[in-house]
């Protein structure tokens, strides 16, 4: 099946701007991530090409064959999975966002690791926010905590927080779960931690989050077809 990258982007973005305006959220305020794992570096370049340039990867070798291939574009690299403790300086070397810090270990790392030469590491805190017991993910308990801990980190800056809520069949339970996170982060701001980002939505509810205060939604198979 041929896939035409231009078509499909430009109807995410409808969606985007859409559930910007129905849910009142001012314009741009969502930006789109094209989660990009398991997909060939020939598809992130057709979706380059076709105006996209934050992409998110999952895996640290399929995500450094692909620099490799595509050096020539000027992408912007979130690494949006569960990270292992040998993983953590590709990912300080090469990305420029992370959105899976669900330790202090690995927070501390990635700061340790930040070359000097590059603009601190932003990062979001990755939040079980249905505390299912088969995910990654910060108790919601502990965030605040984590949150502090991770803002004295040199090399690091803490934009905000992630999740990955259970499945949801209808549109009102999927915006339970996101205002659970929006007010998490609600509460760390009043606490003293301004955070800017909540990394939330993807392909199927993508909609939801954002009338729940979504600024970036993570969005694969939309763009990409099913994956590999």
């Amino acid at each position: 099946m041929i896939i035409d990258f231009a078509d499909r982007l430009r109807a995410v973005r409808d969606r985007l701007r859409a559930a910007e305006r129905r849910f009142q959220r001012p314009s741009d305020a969502v930006r789109l991530l094209a989660v990009s794992k398991t997909q060939p570096a020939a598809a992130v370049a057709a979706m380059a090409a076709a105006g996209q340039t934050c992409f998110g990867e999952n895996y640290v070798r399929e995500a450094l064959d692909k620099m490799a291939e595509l050096t020539a574009l000027a992408l912007e690299w979130h690494f949006i999975g569960p990270i292992q403790a040998n993983k953590t300086r590709p990912i300080a070397e090469r990305f420029a966002w992370v959105h899976s810090v669900d330790r202090l270990k690995i927070a501390e790392r990635l700061s340790a690791q930040r070359p000097e030469s590059l603009p601190p590491l932003n990062v979001c805190l990755q939040v079980n926010i249905d505390r299912e017991p088969t995910k990654h993910g910060l108790d919601p308990m502990e965030v605040g905590e984590i949150g502090i801990a991770v803002v004295a980190l040199p090399r690091l800056r803490l934009r905000g927080l992630m999740a990955i809520p259970a499945p949801a069949a209808d549109f009102a339970a999927q915006r339970q779960a996101f205002a659970r996170l929006r007010i998490l982060q609600e509460q760390l701001a009043a606490a003293g931690l301004a955070l800017d980002t909540l990394s939330m939505g993807m392909s199927d509810d993508l909609e939801a989050a954002i009338a729940e205060g979504a600024t970036l939604v993570r969005v694969g198979t939309a763009l990409f077809g099913p994956r590999r």
